[in-house]
């Protein structure tokens, strides 16, 4: 404990920090109460709940889908403009180019992905307004109130997204990742409170083995996140001058789970189809039974579905993101290879049979975690506390915190050594590792 606190005292002694830290507090401030703002012309009073997957979704934006707040479509628009221009530079040529243009082509990548987003939250808008708002809540004209919810929704939108690029700059973590962890950070209390209260005092023990087993869970998504498979790489020695550079053995991390939540989030994607094809076919047996098993997170139809697509969406994320070919030629060009195996065709093909052997095991254990939350509702967990025990929420705090918590680490460190210099006293051992 009191490593702990020499541990914040140090962190709040670098003023650079601290001001980063205090700057990220403030957009977290200003975001949430953003959402608590509810669009004008409305009764908060007449809003109907939100269930199924409207209320996952409402999830990730904190309450404020179902608040009707400013701030009820979030960043997930600019997500979703994302992932699709990620899925662009992938699949067609004029994008693969303006990928390799270095920082010109990533801020056309980054004005185009804007432009999207207005596009997406236009769209979003309208069927989130069609199909949540209902017609009583509504106290002024519907055409006007229409109108005018769309343009404020796309303007709430632009501000989160200004916010998250905002907070990246100016304060610790990634900032649009750091928003969608606020948003579900902010249910807990409430859900916590829910399922201790709920269960009286005989469900005081089930509420104490619901927290172990969520501990449980946590540490293992969390392995998940930092496993990595070490590949050894040599590298060749040179001379220079007369002194000798390189022959060091170093190793290339190969992340088990290279694809992190994206597999989760282009699957969960798709599972809302099948309620869209029920909506057009109503009167359809098929699209009726579609309807009821594949859009309830908690049948064995819906979470089946969402394990296979996800364990195939990782091998597909993987491929397009790691290279084996391009690690392979870089080392090459570095004067590196792996031992035993001969530089070039064989090491990449070395490198992709060691990617597909730990992704297996890894796509399995994310698909694993992703419908952890159906079964915690079969053990007796509450539905708002169950979303905790896995899925894409858990996976993202767990994520955004570890990446928080790094870059923390790298500013104490960097200012450790800044103060090992400037202090002298490792100034011959310095000059020893520079020669």
């Amino acid at each position: 404990m009191k490593k702990f606190f020499t541990t914040i005292k140090h962190i709040f002694a670098i003023e650079e920090l601290r001001n980063r830290i205090l700057a990220t507090l403030g957009f977290i401030l200003i975001f949430r109460l953003g959402s608590y703002v509810v669009l004008p012309g409305l009764d908060p009073e007449k809003l109907g709940d939100v269930s199924g997957m409207l209320g996952m979704l409402d999830l990730f934006l904190g309450g404020a889908f179902s608040r009707a707040s400013i701030f009820a479509l979030g960043i997930m628009p600019y997500i979703s403009a994302s992932i699709v221009l990620q899925l662009l530079t992938v699949a067609v040529p004029y994008f693969q180019k303006m990928q390799k243009e270095g920082e010109s082509g990533r801020k056309k990548i980054g004005q185009i992905t804007r432009v999207l987003t207005i596009a997406i939250t236009l769209a979003q808008g309208s069927a989130y307004l069609a199909t949540t708002i209902p017609a009583e809540a509504i106290m002024i004209n519907p055409f006007v109130f229409k109108i005018s919810a769309i343009i404020i929704l796309t303007a709430g939108t632009i501000f989160c997204m200004w916010l998250g690029e905002k907070m990246t700059d100016k304060g610790i973590g990634n900032g649009i990742s750091m928003l969608i962890m606020i948003g579900i950070i902010a249910r807990l209390p409430t859900e916590l409170w829910i399922e201790a209260t709920g269960k009286g005092m005989s469900g005081a023990l089930l509420f104490i083995i619901e927290i172990m087993a969520l501990f449980f869970v946590v540490m293992s998504v969390v392995m998940l996140t930092q496993a990595t498979r070490r590949v050894p790489v040599q590298y060749a020695k040179q001379v220079v001058g007369g002194k000798v550079y390189g022959g060091q053995r170093q190793y290339i991390p190969l992340k088990v789970n290279a694809a992190g939540v994206m597999p989760i989030i282009f699957a969960q994607s798709l599972m809302f189809l099948p309620a869209m094809f029920s909506g057009m076919f109503a009167d359809s047996n098929v699209a009726a039974y579609i309807g009821t098993n594949f859009s309830n997170p908690n049948s064995w139809q819906y979470n089946l579905t969402f394990g296979i697509m996800i364990v195939l969406f990782t091998f597909f994320y993987t491929a397009i993101t790691v290279n084996p070919n391009q690690m392979a030629d870089d080392m090459k060009r570095n004067g590196g290879f792996v031992p035993g195996i001969k530089p070039g065709a064989q090491t990449s093909e070395f490198l992709d049979n060691i990617i597909s052997k730990i992704t297996l095991p890894g796509s399995l254990f994310l698909g694993l975690v992703a419908v952890l939350p159906a079964f915690a509702v079969l053990a007796g967990v509450g539905q708002g506390f169950s979303q905790f025990f896995g899925g894409t929420s858990l996976i993202i705090m767990v994520g955004v915190i570890l990446d928080t918590l790094q870059q923390i680490e790298s500013y104490l460190l960097m200012r450790h050594y800044e103060g090992m210099m400037k202090s002298g006293k490792v100034k011959g051992r310095s000059q020893n590792a520079v020669a």
